[in-house]
């Protein structure tokens, strides 16, 4: 265990923030009539020819195991199809459909404007630096996540 524990405040607060803004966003995705993980699916498909579940799990906040059954709703509900692969029958593209796309440009920029009002409070100077520090953070994070998965030497 760490001798100081001087990380648990910000800690705490980055996943207060983490809350705050998850709050924020889905009220108005579900006010739309989507879940947040649909919100996700669609715009990370949106203006796209579409992407394997591997690279949509990898752009999306969605796990694996969830963005299966997100999938098969959108695609119940019309607004995304599985095409195979030619080279690869076992493997499939999720794309939105013409009414997908529809959805896409329905909810997405009406999102973005509603984001805008809460992060247009930020000066443009302080959401740089956040960014850049919220990088450094994730980065640290992923190389430790990285090491932990090697066997520790005695």
């Amino acid at each position: 265990m760490t001798q100081t524990n001087n990380f648990l405040p910000m800690l705490r607060e980055l996943v207060r923030c983490y809350q705050a803004f998850e709050q924020y966003s889905s009220s108005h995705v579900r006010g739309m009539g989507l879940t947040p993980s649909q919100f996700d699916i669609i715009a990370t498909l949106g203006d796209t020819p579409g992407m394997t579940f591997k690279e949509l799990g990898e752009k999306t906040l969605i796990t694996k195991g969830t963005l299966t059954g997100v999938v098969d709703r959108l695609e119940g509900k019309g607004l995304v199809k599985r095409v195979a692969l030619p080279q690869d029958g076992r493997c499939s593209i999720v794309m939105l459909t013409r009414a997908g796309e529809r959805e896409f440009k329905r909810v997405f920029l009406p999102h973005v404007d509603h984001m805008g009002k809460a992060f247009g409070k930020v000066g443009t100077a302080d959401l740089d630096a956040l960014q850049v520090k919220l990088a450094e953070l994730r980065s640290i994070l992923e190389t430790c996540a990285g090491s932990a998965a090697e066997p520790e030497k005695n």
